[in-house]
């Protein structure tokens, strides 16, 4: 345990790093005691998706730091960066009673500091899909995680199957560029009823929470609909037309190579439909194994 006169705070054992010269002595502490660190990077608002992540480190015996960062650089000029769910004192006490070692809360100017002149531009399985829906946001997701890595200088890093080509694009960031770390990740967390957990699910209405679970049931029907069968867009064009006469307003629903994100024809064993719909205000994001 670290003595109380360092620059960093505690929530009883775990600790919390808001600079980079306390980040630095954190993480060589730790990496010390533990042989290893894992990194878990969140724009905080956690629920259960989080928590699996963290508990999937803390459990490969790596001292886990959780980074919160709310990333302006991922947000489109047409979206309310303003409006992202935040809770700190809601997301510490989540992390603490993880097992996460270390909190590390930098502020903007710390990620993005005056004069800051370097971002990385992603193609290959950035290039379509969100890449597309929302241009620049796998290029704030890229360079906010190369500085995450280079700040905290993981073993390992945490990210959830939920956003598969976030996922994707992460991993080929890290082979592109050989970095020295491990991508790890974690399945889907669900609520009973099948809906993905998302930090902005709670921007959704009664009536259409009650309908978001059908974008899971489509995409799970769909599968076992194309399995082992030929060309599959008379399919998927049915699985689009029905979520659009649920209510939902369907950005895409695709067949896709699991890795490079590609449309493909048929299914394969590294197929991964993906689907993104709106519900009101609400984007929702999901995908399954085909």
């Amino acid at each position: 345990m670290l003595p109380l006169d360092r620059g960093w705070t505690k929530v009883r054992s775990m600790r919390i790093a808001r600079n980079l010269a306390d980040l630095r002595v954190a993480t060589a502490e730790l990496r010390a005691s533990h042989g290893s660190v894992a990194l878990v990077p969140t724009m905080g608002a956690l629920h259960d998706g989080h928590r699996a992540l963290v508990r999937s480190a803390v459990t490969s015996g790596a001292a886990t730091v959780t980074s919160i960062f709310v990333n302006p650089l991922q947000f489109a000029a047409s979206e309310d960066l303003s409006r992202y769910p935040r809770d700190e004192a809601g997301d510490l006490a989540i992390l603490e009673a993880c097992g996460c070692a270390l909190v590390w809360l930098p502020d903007p100017e710390t990620m993005y500091p005056p004069g800051d002149a370097t971002t990385i531009n992603v193609t290959g399985p950035a290039e379509d899909w969100e890449g597309s829906a929302r241009p620049g946001h796998f290029r704030g997701v890229a360079t906010v995680c190369a500085k995450l890595f280079g700040q905290v200088r993981p073993d390992r890093a945490y990210f959830g199957e939920k956003d598969w080509q976030q996922l994707q694009v992460v991993r080929r960031m890290v082979l592109d560029l050989l970095l020295p770390l491990e991508i790890v990740a974690v399945p889907t967390v669900r609520n009973p009823d099948g809906l993905a957990l998302s930090s902005r699910n709670r921007f959704l209405s009664e009536t259409e929470r009650a309908l978001a679970p059908k974008l899971y049931a489509v995409l799970t029907e769909t599968a076992r609909v194309i399995a082992g069968s030929g060309p599959v867009s008379g399919r998927l064009a049915a699985s689009r037309e029905t979520l659009t006469n649920a209510g939902f307003a369907v950005d895409y629903f695709a067949l896709v190579d699991a890795p490079t994100l590609r449309e493909i024809p048929r299914t394969s064993s590294v197929a991964r439909l993906i689907a993104a719909a709106r519900l009101g205000s609400v984007r929702l994001l999901d995908n399954i194994a085909a």
